[in-house]
């Protein structure tokens, strides 16, 4: 009988350590948030105070540790922390090198010249789900988006609105305009309004632009908030 104890809880230790959440870091703000859509909190992030103050939500739990710039984390502190997996965008692959000594790195894309911002978010979300077994959670995001997206536009088709900016202030002549192959145009693209600039964007679907080109569209209206920090 001794000895089916002993098999049982070795067994049941298996099991817990199977089931054992990975000590995950993150140096991308939008893998963060990603990440804690599905469920999985990291254990430290890159320029925690600026997630919290720029993105909010889901919110960042007070344990989650901060790395530092995340052009330039803490690789001692990270080695100490002893994670994992480390996750990266493109934007920080100049770190993959000494990352990599640490722990494995994987390095998802939401930007990407064959697709726009909002499919490449949806592609990363299933991407990371099956990376930590968690399709589920992650098909059921997917799902509860689509569905607040479709109930938005249903709400909006019998109103008549103007075109929007979307932009963030950089100074009192300056904003950041965002457009095509940015998040915000897939969202209004999916809620049935127009984006007011048409103009070029960069790789991130952003443009910086004078002020007075808000004058091109003097009927249309802002979304707007301040501008992140690097």
């Amino acid at each position: 009988m001794r000895w089916l104890l002993c098999a049982l809880a070795l067994l049941a230790g298996l099991a817990q350590a199977d089931a054992r959440q990975p000590r995950i870091a993150v140096i991308d703000w939008g893998l963060t948030e990603t990440l804690l859509g599905l469920g999985v909190t990291p254990i430290a992030v890159a320029q925690t105070e600026g997630y919290r103050r720029w993105v909010q939500a889901p919110e960042l739990p007070a344990s989650v540790i901060d790395l530092g710039l995340r052009v330039e984390p803490n690789l001692e502190l990270l080695s100490q922390l002893k994670p994992d997996m480390i996750l990266i965008t493109p934007q920080f692959a100049a770190s993959r090198p000494q990352l990599e000594r640490i722990a494995p790195v994987h390095m998802l894309a939401i930007y990407t010249p064959e697709a726009e911002a909002y499919t490449g978010a949806q592609r990363v979300t299933r991407e990371l789900a099956e990376l930590l077994g968690r399709e589920a959670q992650g098909e059921a995001m997917i799902a509860r988006i689509d569905a607040t997206m479709a109930r938005v536009k249903v709400r909006l088709a019998s109103r008549a609105l103007p075109p929007f900016y979307v932009l963030t202030f950089l100074d009192e002549r300056h904003v950041r305009l965002f457009g095509k192959q940015s998040i915000y145009q897939g969202v209004l693209d999916r809620v049935g309004l127009r984006n007011a600039w048409s103009g070029p964007t960069n790789y991130w679907g952003f443009s910086q632009q004078g002020i007075e080109r808000l004058a091109e569209e003097p009927g249309a209206a802002l979304q707007y908030g301040a501008t992140e920090g690097y």
